[in-house]
């Protein structure tokens, strides 16, 4: 038996990185699983190898959100679970970042997971309940210079986590967070994400507790267990997935 059997999943972002690695490990243990992302051809490409079910969806749009959640329920009968983890990393010190760049980040990485969590409640409560899991980070907890944009929008994250998980818990939806530390994904090695910003992974990544970058499967791991019943007396939960990092002096 799989962790996740008879339960359906959402996951947004889901054609590379760590939402890929969500979209392979919930369809291993089980889940029916829709999951959203701008990139059709990897997404189709996916969904044809794993099974799942691929949706075009950009998380800032309503009418996207509207029908990721419809296909969901029109196909599998149910929503159960959420992975909200869509997102954009831009590395722009203030005095070099636009006004739209920062709009940008916070309509993604922060409107979006609102949005989907809106969207989500009727059918979840339809259900009998659900789980909500939304992708903050070690940002959400220590800034970082460069990161003014993308640290605000995770302390954010954090913020609709903790209030969903108090208004929310009567229906019996289930909020938590998890806080990816360096994972080892295209997005985060871009070197264009970093224009701008001196940033030295390999070097400060092998000074942490546990010292590698991580990998996408780490962060899938927890985002199972807080999908899983295993899970079922956890709300405003914050999992760190970071090697240790915040676990030093200062934090």
């Amino acid at each position: 038996m799989g962790r996740l059997d008879d339960k359906v999943a959402l996951i947004t972002g889901g054609a590379r990185g760590i939402g890929e690695a969500h979209v392979r490990r919930f369809r291993q243990e089980g889940a029916q699983v829709v999951f959203g992302d701008l990139l059709e051809d990897r997404g189709e490409a996916l969904a044809e190898e794993t099974g799942a079910t691929f949706v075009h969806m950009d998380v800032t749009s309503e009418d996207d959100w509207a029908r990721a959640v419809r296909t969901a329920v029109e196909r599998y009968g149910r929503l159960d679970v959420l992975v909200n983890n869509a997102g954009i990393l831009r590395h722009r010190l203030i005095g070099d970042m636009t006004l739209e760049e920062l709009r940008r980040v916070l309509d993604v990485n922060l409107v979006g997971p609102w949005l989907g969590m809106k969207a989500v409640i009727e059918p979840m409560k339809a259900a009998g309940g659900g789980s909500i899991i939304n992708t903050s980070s070690i940002e959400g907890y220590a800034a970082a210079a460069g990161l003014s944009a993308y640290s605000a929008s995770k302390f954010g994250v954090r913020g609709i986590t903790k209030a969903g998980a108090q208004e929310l818990g009567r229906h019996g939806i289930r909020v938590n967070s998890i806080h990816p530390g360096g994972i080892a994904t295209e997005l985060a090695l871009d070197p264009e994400v970093a224009e701008g910003v001196a940033v030295d992974g390999d070097a400060f990544f092998k000074a942490l507790p546990i010292p590698r970058w991580g990998v996408p499967d780490d962060v899938a791991g927890a985002a199972v267990y807080l999908a899983s019943d295993e899970a079922a007396y956890c709300s405003g939960t914050e999992i760190l997935v970071d090697g240790g990092l915040l676990s030093g002096p200062g934090y």
